[in-house]
């Protein structure tokens, strides 16, 4: 379940640049971040392939959607989704057909919300300047980022933003431990509204399902 949480990290958080930071990449990616925060709703679909280590074994992808607002957030897939409301996390395996129940705090926070991770991005990572390319058809700035951080997750991080609309068009994680995410973003609105109870796991709409709590 985690690489579906750090997928969604990498979707919705545009990082704040450091003092280390290239200057234009500081103005693009501050952009973007104003971007999101100024919505009062995100929704998005992507595709995510993940490679599970250097020598390209272990390949798999995963399709599914997203949604977001402010802190919260909610992921659908085939295999599982996650519900995000700012304090509790629950997340259900359709094929255990299992919801499992937490409140996260300190660094399981800053894995699964947005808000949290600004602080860590802004003292983790070197940013480069950025390459304008051509990423899934659109006209973007791509923005490669290194950890400073050693012990962190991500040894690398880049991320394509759209030079028109100032949103995620790609975002590539590179872990610790060898494994590669591809995220690419389709359809992403900035537009749309959402209710608190979107972002809460509904029982009465999941009869049957067992419930474990690890709060």
């Amino acid at each position: 379940m985690k690489k579906y949480i750090f997928t969604f990290v990498a979707l919705m958080v545009v990082l704040i640049a450091a003092a280390q930071s290239s200057n234009e990449s500081k103005v693009i990616l501050d952009r973007a971040y104003a971007a999101y925060s100024a919505s009062d709703g995100v929704k998005l679909s992507f595709s995510l392939a993940v490679q599970e280590d250097a020598k390209g074994r272990g390949q798999s992808s995963e399709t599914g959607e997203a949604m977001a607002k402010g802190n919260k957030f909610k992921i659908e897939t085939n295999t599982a989704d996650i519900w995000y409301d700012g304090t509790t996390q629950w997340v259900l395996s359709k094929d255990a057909k299992e919801v499992y129940v937490s409140q996260p705090s300190g660094d399981e926070l800053a894995t699964v919300s947005p808000l949290a991770l600004l602080s860590l991005y802004k003292k983790g990572y070197a940013f480069k300047a950025p390459v304008s390319k051509t990423v899934n058809g659109r006209p973007a700035y791509v923005i490669d980022m290194e950890a400073t951080d050693k012990k962190g997750d991500f040894t690398s991080i880049a991320v394509a933003i759209d030079k028109q609309s100032n949103s995620i068009l790609q975002v590539i994680l590179v872990m610790r431990n060898g494994m590669k995410n591809k995220i690419d973003i389709e359809r992403y609105n900035a537009n749309y509204r959402f209710a608190d109870q979107d972002f809460i796991f509904d029982k009465a709409a999941h009869k049957g399902v067992e419930i474990v709590d690890l709060r």
